[in-house]
Formats: structure tokens, sequence, C-alpha cells
């Protein structure tokens, strides 16, 4: 129930931004508003996540890691969006539709679940969220990989691995006040 009001709440009040991002994303660079991505959710089962539309058309053939604040696949107002989380606000629709909630594991692709050990796969027994312990611990992903030999390599064996153990952590305490923590950490960490 928590996330079906504060998905409706969060569409209806935040709806003047979403259109005005929107406006910027089509002024800004050829191609849909939207980026959907094929991700892995609970039970095992893909589903699309929505996100504004960050890069270039067909950048993410180039790779599924974004590299640095300054990739150059990502779009002037991509590099706004992404810095302040707005890219992430359609996932508020996925919430509305239950592939998600507001809090759990950020939903991997399937290239990387493959890499899961039979005991990390207890993180899909739960739904996704949009923002986690890992999403805070690694707010800086992009630059970490950016400063790696092999941004792949580090991913898979340094930060997939820590992920892991944040949302092995998550799921062992399901609480609600533990979400509004985690609501809360997130909205500070982006401010700050």
């Amino acid at each position: 129930m928590f996330d079906i009001i504060m998905s409706i709440l969060g569409i209806f009040f935040l709806s003047p931004i979403l259109l005005v991002i929107a406006i910027l994303i089509k002024l800004d660079s050829k191609g849909p508003i939207l980026y959907l991505q094929k991700r892995v959710g609970k039970n095992n089962h893909d589903f699309f996540i929505y996100k504004f539309r960050t890069m270039y058309v067909d950048a993410d053939k180039k790779g599924l890691l974004t590299l640095g604040d300054k990739d150059p696949r990502v779009t002037h107002i991509g590099q706004f969006l992404r810095k302040f989380k707005f890219d992430e606000l359609p996932q508020l629709f996925n919430v509305l539709k239950g592939d998600m909630s507001f809090v759990g594991p950020r939903p991997e692709v399937r290239k990387y679940v493959d890499f899961y050990s039979k005991d990390d796969l207890k993180i899909l027994e739960v739904k996704p969220g949009i923002t986690d312990y890992a999403s805070i611990a690694f707010r800086d992903e992009a630059e970490l990989l950016k400063k790696a030999d092999n941004p792949e390599e580090y991913y898979i064996s340094e930060i997939m691995p820590a992920k892991i153990k944040l949302n092995m952590n998550y799921i062992d305490r399901p609480y609600l006040i533990t979400d509004i923590k985690i609501i809360l950490k997130t909205l500070f960490k982006i401010m700050s």
C-alpha cells in the first residue's frame, strides 16, 4: 500500500517536473524521451525499467556501464539528470505497476545476474527498488569505474560483491522504518 499510494502521489505532484524534463530531453538530442532497459526482477523475471534517456541513441551498445561524469555518450541534459538522479523518476511508474518498490535491491541486467552464486539469488526473492543501501554507498560508482583499468572486471569483482552484501543485509531486516531511513538517506545524499 505504501508503494501504491506514494507512487500515485509522486506522479501527481511531480508531473510538471516530468513534463519539463521530457521537453528538455527532446530539445537536447534526437531520440525518445524514455529509455527502457530489461532488468531482472522478483522471482528472476525480466521486466523493463523506465528511465529518462540520458545518453545518445544506441550509446548502450558501446557498454552497459557509465564511466565517470564526463562519459561522452551522455547528453548535456543527461549529465544534469544523472547528477541529481532525476533520470530515475519514471520508475515511479514501475512502482505503480508492481515491478518495483521504493526500497529494495537495485535490479541488475541479466548479464550481471548470471554471475550471482546460488546464495546470491536470494536477492531475487524480493521486489527490486528505486533505492537501497548500495545506491547510497556507490553514489559515485561511475567515477570508481572510470579510474579502473578494466571497468567491467572491476565492477564484477569488487563493486558487485559489495552491493550483494549490502542487499543481503537489507533483506535480513525487512522493516518499514528501515525503508524510510533508506529513502531519507538517499534524499540527503542527492542534496549534498
